[in-house]
Formats: C-alpha cells, structure tokens, sequence
C-alpha cells in the first residue's frame, strides 16, 4: 500500500541538489516523480556584446541532476521528471534552450498551418526537453482565453474560440508524444474566465451549464477522445458542477465529469496542493484524501517537504482504516504505472536526440516564425 501511496506523490524541492531526505524517498519508491521549477536550474549571467546581459542555464548542471533523479523503485517503477515548459513567460528551462512565444502566438497563423505549426512547436520543444532528461511536460494548456483580465492564463491559452484552442493543443500534444514527452492538459474544466489567480485564492466561475459545456469543457472533451494521457485539474469552483468545493476535491467533477461523462481513461493529476486556494483552506492531509476521493490519481506537492510527509501519512492512515480508499489508490497507482510502462515503450521507440539541438538554428527560427518575426 504504501508503494501505491508513493506513485501518488509528484514533489518538487527547494535547491539545485538532491535533498538526502528526497533521495531515500526516491530509492525507496515513495515518490512517483519529481517537479522541476527555475529554482533548481543553475544559472550564470551572460553578458553580450553592447553589455546586454542574460541569464544562461547550466545545461551539464540540469543533465546530472536529472541523472540524480532517475530512480528506480524497489519493484522496478521509475521516478518520472516533470517540467512547466509552455512557452511564453512559463518556461523554466531558458537560453540556451530555445525561448518559445506564448501559445496565443498562434492566432497570428492561418488554417491549417497553425495546426501544423503546434505540432511541430511541440516536437521541436518535446525534443529539447527529452535530450535534457525529462519525461513529462505539463502542457499543453486547454484553457480558452475568454476573459481579458485574467491574471494568471491569458496568453498561455492556444486561443479564444474554443475549437481553434483544442485543434492547436492537441496538435502541441502530439508534438510532444512524437518526442518521447509526456503531455499534461490544464486545467480542467477550465481557468480562461477567471478573474483571480488559484496561486493566491479560490477563484469560482458561475456560468450555467450551457455555456461550460460550449466553451469551457469543449477542449477537454477532445482531450478525452484523443487520449492525451494525463489532464489536470483546476483548484476553481463551477457553481454549475459543485458550488462547495473546488474542481480538484470534488467527486462530482472529476469522476462524475472527466471520467464518466466525458469519458477519461488517462491519469487525472491534481494541480499544486501548496497552492493558496487549497492550503489556505485545509492542510494537505485533508486536501490529498479528498483529491483522491475525488478521482484525482496524482496528487502535486510542489513547495513544502512537511506537506510531502503530512500528505503521505493522511492517505496512509485512511487507506488502513477504509477498504474502498485503499481501492481507489490501487487504483490510482495501477493507472500511474501503466502510463509510465507506456511512456517507457515509446521512449525505446523514439530514441532521445543529441543535445546539439537544443536551441538549434532551425528551433530557433521556428520560434521566430511563431512569433511572426519570420
């Protein structure tokens, strides 16, 4: 049980080394995967001519500590590599790797060509990230932008007809699979129309049924037919679907929505517990039994170690006492260990390039043509 609880947990830590604590954790496969943020990228500050200066990251520094990361299970099961590699201001990795425009660049593209452009975009970006060692990208956002003054998805969105979003992410989506990445779609069932930012409090959208199902769902419903294998949710009350609790807690949503209705088969993660719009309201034990109730597979512990523990402990402790939880994690982990079976077969099928291009000539340039400087 506790190994299935361990493929539940996807961490992030605070440093550019290996914490000894998240290195036993790791060998002893109660960690499923591990989160990478800018600070725990190495970074030098470069200085071009005319005296412009630029941060540049340590590539042989991100490459070994990735290596590090790389652990095996008792049982066989990896550790995965996660990253936030949209595009745009949400980049962790930057020069010298290719430095993408956000995804909204797409508008500037005609049918068909902006289909094929995301798709190449998502190989090209999939590729670089699979030669730095990672598995995963949590990418491509589904959100559609409806709203102008969101603060947090604006242009991160691939657009503001909801059709138009959905072709072009899944599109990125399969760029990403020709590369050996795994794609994540966010955030379901949908943070365009917000008006506050979940980093900070819990948004809520009070839309009738209607227009979610028009608007908001329809990205996620193609992402459910595609088979993207993992979608996460939104920390955001929809009035319409559950008005107590926010989409990443409630059963409602996650299974009576994602998985029932529209018909998910993938891993559905949660987004960050740390998040203010969970953490300012419960601890993390109370939020991680809760998202799995929910149907969440993965739970995303980004920040804090003693919430890490707290979490950990919580699912334990309720999958002891309660035969039905201690299904829903065996099942949960089952889906975790199939998708890594699946990605590990891919990555066999599709050899990880060389690092000469990561920031290429040619990635570059396709940059630039997304941007519309071509």
């Amino acid at each position: 049980m506790r190994d299935d609880v361990g493929q539940l947990l996807w961490v992030g830590f605070p440093s550019t080394t290996v914490p000894s604590s998240l290195a036993a954790r790791l060998a002893a496969g109660h960690v499923g995967a591990t989160i990478l943020f800018k600070r725990n990228l190495a970074f030098e500050v470069s200085t071009a001519p005319g005296g412009m200066t630029q941060e540049v990251c340590d590539l042989d520094a991100l490459v070994a500590l990735n290596a590090q990361l790389h652990v095996r299970a008792p049982d066989g099961t990896p550790a995965l590599i996660a990253v936030d590699q949209e595009g745009g201001l949400v980049q962790r990795v930057r020069a010298p790797a290719t430095q993408w425009p956000p995804m909204r660049s797409h508008d500037g593209l005609a049918a068909p060509d902006d289909e094929a452009v995301a798709e190449e975009v998502g190989r090209a970006m999939g590729g670089e990230l699979r030669a730095l060692g990672f598995d995963i990208d949590f990418a491509p956002v589904l959100d559609v932008h409806t709203n102008p003054a969101n603060p947090i998805i604006g242009d991160r969105a691939f657009g503001t007809d909801p059709a138009l979003a959905a072709r072009r992410a899944l599109a990125f989506a399969r760029g990403l699979d020709a590369a050996g990445v795994l794609a994540c779609g966010k955030h379901f069932p949908g943070h365009g129309d917000t008006a506050t930012d979940s980093h900070l409090e819990l948004p809520r959208i009070d839309h009738a049924w209607d227009r979610l199902e028009a608007v908001e769902l329809l990205p996620f419903q193609r992402a459910a037919a595609a088979n993207l294998p993992m979608i996460m949710t939104a920390h955001v009350v929809f009035a319409a679907l559950d008005a107590a609790r926010p989409a990443t807690l409630s059963e409602a949503v996650v299974t009576g929505l994602l998985k029932k209705k529209l018909g998910y088969q993938g891993v559905v993660v949660s987004d960050d517990l740390d998040m203010n719009a969970i953490a300012a309201h419960m601890g993390a034990d109370v939020a991680a039994v809760q998202a799995i109730r929910a149907g969440c597979d993965v739970l995303l512990l980004c920040r804090d170690e003693d919430h890490q523990a707290q979490a950990e402990a919580a699912l334990i402790r309720e999958a002891e006492k309660d035969s039905a939880f201690r299904a829903r994690v065996g099942e949960a982990a089952t889906k975790v260990r199939a998708m890594k079976r699946a990605h590990a077969a891919n990555q066999i099928a599709r050899p990880a390039p060389g690092r000469a291009i990561i920031g290429s000539f040619e990635h570059r340039r396709l940059a630039d043509r997304l941007a519309g400087r071509a």
